[in-house]
């Protein structure tokens, strides 16, 4: 695959996501903890427990339930506290190498991720990878309506760097909605299987050209443009 320009997500593709979660669900359990003198553990742990039986969707109140002190007011606190805390996570050691390996080689890198603004731009300041690309791409601070599969961003990078979108890859997670829309314009696309997304299987229009299992596969398969 010969590109000029290299795009990827962020969350579970660059990193690991259920380590934000983690170090999310730790913040709430202290609060809670220090404010009635609860086990922080236990809170924690009954958090983790929700999350992997239900999703995310009632994770609080469920556990506030359980605990008796559900209400609005301490829904609404651990919401925010899971939005802005700055999250304990670390960038694993591949995805440093890929980085760095590209930024030796003068490629401009960018990063194109969903989600709320305020929880992404703290992921990026955790992750400390604000100085390692060209640009980050937060598509909520464009409006909702540009985030994926909306190729908005998409055309913009390919506007900064005077680029073809052919000359372009994006390297993603969800099939849902990373590939999609892209492909039909002619960026080149490939998917790392991980996250809760990694076994999904969709019609082949949703899917990328390239499968990976690890960010480090794609030096093999990425070869750059003069």
């Amino acid at each position: 695959m010969n590109v000029k320009v290299i795009v990827f997500d962020l969350d579970d593709t660059l990193y690991n996501e259920i380590d934000y979660v983690k170090s999310a669900f730790m913040e709430v359990s202290k609060y809670f903890s220090d404010t009635y003198r609860f086990e922080k553990n236990k809170f924690f742990t009954l958090m983790m427990e929700k999350l992997n039986q239900n999703g995310r969707g009632k994770v609080f109140d469920d556990t506030l339930a359980h605990f008796n002190i559900l209400n609005k007011a301490n829904v609404k606190k651990s919401i925010s506290i899971y939005r802005t805390h700055i999250p304990n996570i670390k960038l694993p050691q591949a995805s440093k190498d890929i980085i760095n390996y590209y930024t030796r080689l003068a490629i401009p890198l960018y990063i194109v991720t969903d989600g709320n603004k305020l929880v992404q731009f703290n992921k990026i300041k955790g992750l400390n990878i604000e100085n390692s690309f060209k640009k980050i791409l937060i598509t909520h601070r464009y409006g909702i309506k540009n985030a994926k599969p909306s190729v908005y961003c998409f055309i913009k990078i390919a506007q900064l760097e005077k680029v073809n979108y052919s000359d372009i890859v994006y390297i993603g997670d969800n099939i849902k909605k990373d590939f999609i829309a892209i492909k039909k314009l002619g960026f080149r696309t490939i998917r790392i299987k991980n996250g809760m997304y990694r076994n999904l299987v969709l019609n082949k229009e949703y899917h990328a050209e390239i499968d990976i299992q690890s960010l480090q596969d794609i030096q093999n398969i990425i070869t750059i443009k003069e």
